[in-house]
Formats: C-alpha cells, structure tokens, sequence
C-alpha cells in the first residue's frame, strides 16, 4: 500500500469518526429527554430510541445547535400530538440546561406546574392540557430570568395569577392565563414587565379592581380579562395604551362611563365590553376609533340619544353590538356609511322612527337585529332592506304594533331577500293573513310569525319550504286544520342543511339559551295558541328530526297518533288544551329524549302509560282529563269492556305547547328545562333499557 493510499484512509477513517461525534447529542439530554418519555404514552407513538447510541437530536419535536459534544438540546417541541399522562418528576427539565423552546401544548398530559424548569427557557406553552394546582412563583422568580412568551391557557390551575413572574422576567412579552381556575385580585407585579405586549387573563374567576400599575406598561397590544368577576371603573389612564389593538374587557362587573378620551387609542381594532354595568352616554371621541372593526357594548346601561354619533369615520367596522342598553333616537343614518358593516344589533332599545332608506347601500350587511324597539312602517323596512343583497338574518320582533302585515301587493313582485335564512316578526300584533311572498323565500330556515293577529288558515305552501326548519306561528288567529303538507318539510324529515350560516356574525338568544350557529338550533314547529281544528294528521311522525312541538290551546279533537313515536329526536310535546280523546298511545313511552309532556285539558281515557321517560312526568302534565287514570293521578283505573280495546291511539298523539312567547332573541325563557337535558335523560333512560335487556330479556323498542 502507497503512502498516498494510507494517508487517504486515514483521513476517511477520521472523517468518520468525526462525522459520528457531530450526529450524537449530548447523553445527559438524551437521559433527560427519555426520563420524559417514560411518563408518557402518545399515538402514534414518538420515534425516540433508549439505544445509547440514538441521536436525539434527530428525533420529532427536538432541536439542537452546537458541533461535536457540544450538541445540545434546544427546543422540544410537541403540539397537538395526542400525548398523554401524569408527569410526576420534572427533574428532566432541569437537565436540559440549554433548552430555550418547550411547547407540549395540546395534548392530555396532567400533573402540576413543571418546576424547576432551566434558566435558558425563553419560550413555555402548555396550554391546553390537563394540568392542575397553583402555579410555583419562587421557581419563576428564580429561573424565568429569559422568559419571552408564557402561556398556560386551558388547563386547571388554581390559586392567584403569579403577578411576580415579572420580577424575574423582565423581558416577557406574552403572557397567557386565561380559562383556568384562578381566583382572587390580580396583585402589584405586572407593571415590571415593562415589555409586555400580550395580556390574557379571561375565563377564570378573578376579581376585584384592575391593578393600578398594569397602566404603566405601554407596550401592551392586547388586554383580554374577559368572562371574570373583575369590578369598578375604567380608568382614564388606559388611553395611555397606544399601540393597544384589542380591549376584550366582556362579561365582567365593571361600572362607570366610558373614558372620554377613549378616542386617543388609534390603533384600537377590537373593542368590546359587553355585558357588563356601565352607563351614561357614549363619548363622541369612541367614533374617532378609525381602525375599529369591532364594536361589542350590549347588555349595559347605556343611554342617550344614539343618532348624534357619527359613525362615518368608522370606515373599517364590521360588527357593531348596542343592544340591550337604553338608547333613544332614531336609527343614525350615518351608519349607512360603515361600507364594510356586516352585522348590526341595535335590539332592545327605545329607538323610534323608521329604517333609514340609505342602509339598502349596505351590500355587506348579513346580520340586522332591531328587535323590541318602537319603530313604524315594517313594509317599508322590507322594501328597504330587500337591497342588502348578503342579509341573512333578520330580527325585527316586537319592534312595530298593529300593523297590517305586509301583504303580496307591497312585496310579491320585488326581488331580494335571496340569502334570507332568519325572519322573525314576533310580537308585532301585525294583522292579515300569512303573506304568499314569503314562499319566495327559499333559503329560509327559520320562520318566526308568532305573537300577532293572522287569521285564516295555514298555506299549505309552507309544507314545500326546502331549507326551513323551525316555524313558530304561535298566539295568532289561525283557524282550519293543520295541513298535511307541513308533514313534509324536508328539513325536518333529512338533514339538509349547509354550512352556509354554521358561524352568525352575532350570537343570538333563543329559549334563553345563547346559539353562535344556525345549524345546532333545536328544530320546532310552534303552532299553539291559535284556533285550529280537526284530527292531528298522523303523518306528523315521520317528521324525525323534530325536537319540539307545539300544538297546545287549540280545538283538535281525535285520538293522539301512535305514529307520534316516529319522532325520534323529539324533547318537547304539548297537546295540552284541546278536545283530544281516546288513550294515551303506549307508543309514546319509545320517544326517549322527551324531557317535557303535557296533555292537559283534554278528554282523554284509561291509563297513562308507564315506562321511559313518562316515568318523570308529573300530575300536572296530566289534570284536567277525568277519565284518565294511573298512578301519578292516584285513581285506580277499572277495567271494563271498552277498555280490552288495546287498539289505542292509532290515529292519537301529542304536540308541544305554550302560552309564552318564543323568540330567538328573548331573554326570557319558553320553557323551565333547557333544550337537551333530554337528550342527557334519554341516553341514560336507553343505557339502563339495554342492561334490562341483557339481564333479563326484557324486550325493549328503541
């Protein structure tokens, strides 16, 4: 062999060599990083190797720097990666003494606050996890010298936000508590970390006045301290917050006016204190907020005249929320010219008038409530609003009286209304008949007519609306019978909806309950209170996604429809003051998510059925109908030669009543028990039946 040729070897061999040194990691971060592993489990599971000779730093989620044996651990980093477990020691952290970056956010992993972590960590999340007890301020005091970024957010800690992290973090840019369990004032602290660009806070418990020295911090771009029990005034010394962009100060008890100088925030884009207690008048300088889009004050007590503002210079706002406050005026026509206006709310006011004829230049505009307002002329506010060629939601309950409804001769030739999915006209006492234009309405999903003075029958057109699914007719005039053709509404025999409307730009209330999406609002059909008449069709039944019906104060007569138990879905009946006669069908005992029942008034026979969920009903649900008899009325039932007739109620059945109203935005409450504790009662009421049937072969029809 040449000298060249071993010399060539040679320093192949060291490459080599070489080349193994720079791909191995350091062996106590290795240690470190499997200690970790072992106190977990995850899927699929993480490709880390115990074999001494593993290179960690070519394993997911780790990241070194450094040559040679001076290859360090630098970042782990594990998001959303279905990791589970109770971490116990957290010595592993300690070790990884050049680890800058850690994120195990999005996962289930439980146990305490990891401490003590290293000095170098400048980056913590482990947020939405599992982890649980107070937060250790004396191992952030003493090694959270290079924090940048802290969050926590969606775990189970509890105790007192740690305001001290600032002491020791001086350079801390985010910092992220919110939807946790912590209780208490936010203590002096806070205004050391003079960096501070991100504070969040929301979703826990805290409470008392804001800290006096979270004021001095000007750095500060977001503050969001919402759905707490925080309290006093606003002090004028959050102007002071220039580069502030979003003011998330909601669903707390804060009181107090608004800051005059309010308008000093320039770069302000979100702004929202809504529900709350404040009061007096808005400032005019709110309006000089030029890159606003978002603009949340309901549920306060505002007042004052609200057409003096200028909402002009507000070219950039997209949702505006004044609802539920005290304003009086008429609608400013100056929000005609907020030209990228999606969603306006301006309901339960006292605003008088008429609908300003410039918001038909709204071509943005999909989301308008002005409900419980005192305005006039709804024909022209359909006229109107028909140009808003992106409307699809609608709320103009309450807000006219005794009008006549606006009939085929004002609307039946015009076009519009093309994206219309909600329209409610609650509580208007409009007087006429229902109008043939709304069957031009084609992508309508809820009807809400209820609370007025229509008279005559129910066309039987809106049997062949495509996409509705819930219509409430109730406390009307209504006379005729039920047409058959309302048995065949598509939506609520097939799931045919879009995601057209699955995110409103507002949420809104219904049966008290608030909904931010169309497509979970429990399916009805509300026709009580009215003057209806005849048998109850049977075909009623095949209506399977139906959750609640109303059929109550009429004048049906006949037997309740067996076929009734083909509602599956159903949580609400009420047949409650009509003629009905006959038995209660034992077909009814298979609806299992029926959580409200009620017959009352009638003239139905025998006994009532026992079984499922009438196992929960009460007397009430059944007085005023002598003939009945069982063990919740305590008479006994005597069996006599009519009564062998088992044929009971194959053209009977029973519908949802009430004698309030209905509104999607109501505050009030329809009902005492919330939709879908029916359908927790029914899953249960279904588990217990199917253990019966394993343990004692007692048949059972789902």
């Amino acid at each position: 062999m040449s000298i060249l040729t071993f010399f060539f070897f040679f320093f192949y061999l060291i490459a080599l060599i070489h080349g193994s040194i720079v791909l191995s990691c350091n062996p106590i971060d290795r240690d470190s990083l499997l200690s970790f592993h072992h106190q977990i489990s995850s899927s699929p599971p993480l490709n880390w190797s115990s074999s001494s000779s593993a290179d960690c730093c070519q394993w997911e989620g780790v990241s070194c720097t450094g040559d040679g044996l001076l290859r360090r651990v630098t970042s782990l980093w594990l998001p959303e990666r279905s990791i589970a477990g109770a971490i116990t020691d957290f010595s592993f952290l300690a070790n990884l003494s050049f680890l800058s970056y850690l994120s195990l956010s999005g996962n289930r992993i439980s146990g305490a606050f990891p401490s003590p972590f290293p000095h170098s960590i400048k980056i913590l999340d482990l947020s939405s996890n599992r982890f649980n007890g107070t937060v250790d301020s004396l191992s952030l005091r003493r090694r959270g010298l290079n924090l940048i970024a802290f969050n926590i957010s969606n775990n189970s800690f509890s105790g007192a936000i740690p305001s001290s992290i600032c002491s020791a973090s001086p350079f801390l840019e985010t910092l992220d508590f919110s939807m946790n369990q912590f209780t208490g004032r936010i203590y002096h602290g806070l205004g050391e970390c003079s960096q501070l660009q991100i504070l969040r806070a929301g979703f826990n418990s805290l409470s008392g006045w804001l800290p006096n020295d979270l004021y001095s911090i000007r750095a500060l771009k977001e503050i969001s301290l919402c759905n707490n029990q925080f309290s006093g005034s606003i002090d004028g010394r959050i102007t002071l917050f220039s580069n502030l962009t979003i003011l998330e100060l909601h669903v707390n008890e804060f009181t107090g006016e608004i800051p005059n100088n309010i308008g000093l925030l320039s770069k302000l884009e979100q702004l929202q204190f809504h529900t709350n207690s404040f009061n007096g008048t808005l400032p005019h300088s709110l309006t000089d907020l030029s890159n606003l889009n978002t603009l949340l004050l309901r549920n306060n007590h505002f007042a004052g005249e609200i057409s003096v503002l200028d909402f002009s210079k507000l070219q950039k706002l997209q949702a505006i929320d004044l609802g539920n406050n005290t304003f009086t005026g008429k609608v400013p026509d100056s929000l005609c010219l907020c030209r990228s206006l999606t969603a306006l709310r301006l309901a339960y006011n006292k605003l008088t008038g008429e609908i300003p004829p410039c918001m038909s230049s709204l071509k943005s505009l999909s989301h308008f409530s002005i409900s419980d307002n005192y305005l006039s002329n709804v024909a022209g506010a359909l006229k109107i609003l028909r140009h808003c060629e992106n409307l699809a939601v609608l709320f103009m309950s309450r807000c006219f009286s005794e009008e006549p409804m606006p009939d085929d001769n004002d609307l039946l030739n015009l076009s519009g209304f093309e994206n219309l999915q909600i329209l409610t006209l609650g509580g208007c006492k409009l007087e006429g008949r229902i109008p043939f234009w709304i069957s031009k309405l084609r992508r309508i999903k809820v009807l809400n007519l209820s609370y007025n003075k229509i008279s005559g029958p129910i066309p039987k057109w809106l049997g062949n609306m495509p996409s509705m699914f819930v219509l409430n007719l109730t406390k009307n005039f209504l006379t005729g019978d039920l047409p058959y053709e309302i048995t065949l509404l598509p939506s609520l025999i097939s799931d045919n909806t879009s995601s057209d409307l699955s995110h409103l730009a507002l949420p809104f209330l219904f049966d008290s309950l608030q909904y931010n999406r169309l497509f979970n609002l429990p399916r009805g059909l509300k026709v009580g209170n009215n003057s209806l008449s005849g048998n109850i069709p049977e075909e009623i039944g095949r209506l399977k996604l139906l959750r609640v019906l109303d059929l109550s104060n009429n004048n049906f007569d006949g037997g309740i429809p067996r076929q009734l138990s083909g509602l599956v879905n159903l949580e609400r009946l009420d047949m409650s003051g009509n003629r009905l006669s006959g038995k209660i069908p034992e077909s009814l005992t298979e609806l299992n998510f029926l959580s409200y029942f009620n017959v009352a008034n009638n003239d139905l026979e025998g006994e009532i059925p026992r079984k499922g969920q009438f196992d929960t009903f009460t007397a009430d649900d059944f007085e005023g109908n002598p003939k009945l008899c069982g063990y919740l009325l305590r008479r006994n039932c005597t069996i006599t030669g009519q009564d062998n007739n088992n044929n009971v109620g194959n053209q009977d059945n029973n519908n949802v009543d009430t004698n309030e109203e209905e509104e999607e935005e109501n505050e009030g409450s329809w009902y005492n028990v919330p939709f879908g504790l029916g359908y927790f009662v029914g899953l249960f009421a279904v588990t217990i039946s199917l253990l019966l049937i394993n343990g004692s072969r007692i048949s059972f029809r789902k």
